[in-house]
């Protein structure tokens, strides 16, 4: 079911790549980069936080959401062709990319008790150090989300992130 492809795709996966030329919708890939900005509002939130600690209960009230969840709120023209091209992406982009998106999840999830703790100590210099390589780390694998939706294959290994996390 390859064509012309070095991959495997669903029938549906031609027509999807018709309709995305010319939008926001990679034709290649059939991922949208507008997905991103979910994640890099909450790291812009977090490199702010030593300086501003009241923000810490926007990162706190940060959750998780679905791509097509995300496009069914956006306010993005392509939004419904996003949604509905999700399902005809080729497992070649899709897997790592989902996997990408669960790591950034993961390292979410467990990096705010650590910032809340480090708020709490009132020592702003480690809330600024911890921070800063959390939200540096999120952005590595945004960075390979990104190459994803551009269409690579590239996902970072989960020894690397418990490395750098400590």
């Amino acid at each position: 079911m390859s064509d012309d492809f070095e991959f495997d795709h669903d029938e549906a996966y031609l027509e999807f790549r018709e309709r995305a030329t010319g939008t926001n919708v990679n034709e290649q890939t059939l991922l949208a980069t507008d997905y991103l900005n979910h994640f890099n509002e909450l790291v812009m939130t977090m490199e702010m936080l030593a300086d501003m600690p009241e923000l810490f209960e926007e990162v706190q009230g940060w959750a998780p959401k679905h791509y097509k969840d995300h496009f069914r709120d956006s306010t993005i023209a392509d939004k419904e062709l996003a949604v509905d091209a999700y399902d005809h992406v080729p497992p070649k982009f899709k897997e790592p990319f989902e996997q990408n998106i669960e790591k950034i999840n993961h390292l979410v999830e467990i990096s705010v008790g650590r910032l809340e703790k480090d708020i709490q100590t009132g020592d702003m210099e480690l809330v600024r150090i911890n921070a800063s390589t959390i939200s540096q780390l999120i952005q590595r694998l945004l960075d390979m989300c990104s190459a994803n939706i551009h269409g690579s294959a590239t996902t970072m290994d989960q020894s690397e992130i418990d490395h750098l996390i400590g």
